[in-house]
């Protein structure tokens, strides 16, 4: 069988012998597992996860590119994969659960049609490969981290449904400043109204999007928060210091896990047992998917139904995102509280720095609101963050 396209079908859903026999607990995106006693747990939790791996046969990008992402894409399908957590989070909840066979439900539906491979998909790999060409990166061309979070920061203004707020903090810091003017745009400067709540609202099927969103959401003026932070923890390999703080990351409620790996070669990882990272794979070739007549979508090549992945932290490329999604602001504030008490622990370094305000020594002015994005400082910013360039920012001990 062609490695390229090996799949994991021989490996049986209900063995969990390649996971650790260990006391120790297990960490998953925020939450904690026994890996005595609630194996089956812990394999319904990975389970439910997205799981977006290289595709076959589907429509060439741009009418004449590829037809497939094999060897290439894996960092824009671990995109796809942070992204596809932020949106189950969104639209499904926290403690949703995906069963085989089980009927699917309407917002699930719209969140796999998101993804297609297919040019229309929000956030098809068409759409992020030929977004990426602003990038300064060529279809076919491999990416970092950065960029990643980069184009879907900018390919989320287009999801009114969704109607995420996309914050990718540069320069280690993250400014609560800035992402409270993204998430509260129609508020001025001093916290007070400034919206026309009777102006023109977009509209959706019929109905006032903002009015839907505000029945919906707990606090009404608040966009849902994916939170992105490229990081160059190292050189060629991760600084020992961060490491504790890397795993504590992964104990945050509010966790979406890190896009990283190795040089040419990423994960999606979502958690952490002892010194082992646990991860989704995306290097396995499987055939593009098409909708069904009824517009379901055939979805179990969508959930990885074999035991995690896993490999030592310290093999980690030191070029990694980290991503946060706080679906109100009483989230965010949680997430700033909870950061701030793990930054005054002595069990690491931070990897970035907390502030209020923007500090005065930012040279450069990025969009503040960060709603409409301008690429013309990515490329600048570029060489700190991904593996493939030789020059990069070092956060100092």
């Amino acid at each position: 069988m062609d490695a390229a396209t090996l799949t994991y079908d021989t490996l049986g859903f209900g063995e969990f012998d390649d996971f650790p026999e260990t006391s120790e607990p297990v960490w998953i995106l925020g939450k904690e597992f026994n890996a005595l006693t609630e194996k089956e747990d812990i394999l319904s939790h990975v389970t439910s996860r997205l799981w977006f791996t290289y595709r076959k046969n589907f429509p060439p990008i741009g009418g004449t590119g590829p037809t497939s992402d094999t060897g290439w894409g894996c960092m824009l399908r671990c995109g796809q994969m942070i992204l596809g957590e932020a949106l189950v989070r969104r639209h499904l909840g926290r403690d949703w659960r995906w069963v085989r066979g089980q009927s699917q439900r309407e917002d699930y539906v719209g969140i796999l049609n998101a993804f297609l491979d297919k040019k229309d998909g929000y956030y098809s790999l068409h759409q992020i490969a030929q977004m990426g060409v602003g990038e300064g990166k060529s279809i076919g061309q491999w990416y970092g981290p950065n960029t990643v979070a980069q184009v879907l920061k900018k390919l989320t203004v287009f999801d009114s449904w969704s109607r995420l707020a996309v914050h990718v903090a540069m320069d280690n810091t993250v400014v609560i400043e800035e992402i409270k003017r993204l998430c509260m745009p129609w508020l001025d400067y001093g916290g007070a109204a400034c919206v026309d709540l009777q102006g023109g609202m977009p509209e959706r099927n019929g109905c006032l999007e903002g009015a839907c969103a505000l029945a919906e959401e707990e606090t009404a003026l608040w966009k849902p928060l994916l939170l992105l932070i490229p990081l160059r923890l190292g050189l060629s390999d991760i600084n020992e210091a961060y490491i504790e703080t890397l795993k504590q990351c992964f104990q945050l409620p509010q966790s979406l896990g890190v896009i990283g790996g190795k040089p040419n070669h990423a994960h999606y990882f979502i958690g952490y047992v002892g010194e082992e990272l646990i991860y989704l794979d995306p290097h396995t070739t499987q055939p593009a998917v098409e909708p069904c007549e009824d517009s379901q979508v055939p979805d179990d090549t969508y959930h990885c139904q074999h035991p995690p992945c896993r490999m030592h932290i310290c093999e980690i490329d030191p070029s990694i995102a980290v991503g946060f999604f706080c679906r109100t602001e009483d989230d965010f504030d949680d997430w700033c509280m909870r950061f701030r008490k793990l930054s005054h622990t002595r069990a690491g370094l931070p990897m970035f720095e907390l502030v209020d305000c923007q500090p005065s020594h930012f040279a450069c002015s990025v969009d503040i609101l960060n709603l409409n994005p301008d690429f013309s400082d990515s490329d600048r910013l570029e060489r700190f963050f991904d593996s493939e360039d030789e020059e990069f920012e070092i956060l100092s001990l």
